[in-house]
């Protein structure tokens, strides 16, 4: 079961997000229907810890073999999205691909689970003309902390 909870029209979500880097490149994935742009990685699962979390999202979403390196930020994020209002709790860790195996492609890509997300490895140098969010990744990603560094953000637009 997801730890993301609903009442009415506000959302809890805990989320796990890796980052990435292969060859100057950080892989970005989005909804195929959507503009924006996001890290893979996804919910957690009620009693499971976020560096496991991240591990088997890579495995479904990708089937890479992974493994973290680094908590690099905690994030607080309130948004809102669809006409709701969300409060995100997302654990953002430096990855490897495991056992060194290189997964770069220079086109975009489908996940093993179908059509519904895209992936792209984008150059680091073009982040910051995507459409990503949360937005301090645009500017972050090319700055990676020393620390884990705790960021709380609100973004009320919809």
């Amino acid at each position: 079961m997801d730890t993301t909870f609903k009442m009415e029209n506000q959302v809890f979500n805990y989320r796990v997000a890796a980052v990435w880097i292969e060859n100057g490149h950080v892989l970005l994935h989005k909804q195929t229907h959507e503009s924006h742009w996001a890290l893979p990685g996804g919910r957690a699962q009620m009693l499971e810890d976020s560096k496991t979390c991240l591990v088997r999202e890579i495995k479904e979403e990708l089937d890479a073999e992974a493994e973290t390196e680094r908590l690099l930020w905690v994030t607080e994020n309130f948004f809102t999205y669809s006409e709701k209002a969300y409060h995100e709790l997302g654990f953002y860790y430096a990855v490897k691909s495991k056992g060194g195996e290189q997964h770069y492609r220079s086109e975009p890509f489908f996940g093993p689970e179908g059509d519904h997300l895209t992936y792209q490895w984008v150059p680091l140098e073009e982040v910051q003309k995507v459409n990503l969010y949360p937005e301090f990744l645009r500017e972050a990603l090319n700055n990676l902390p020393s620390g884990t560094e705790h960021l709380i953000m609100v973004d009320n637009k919809d």
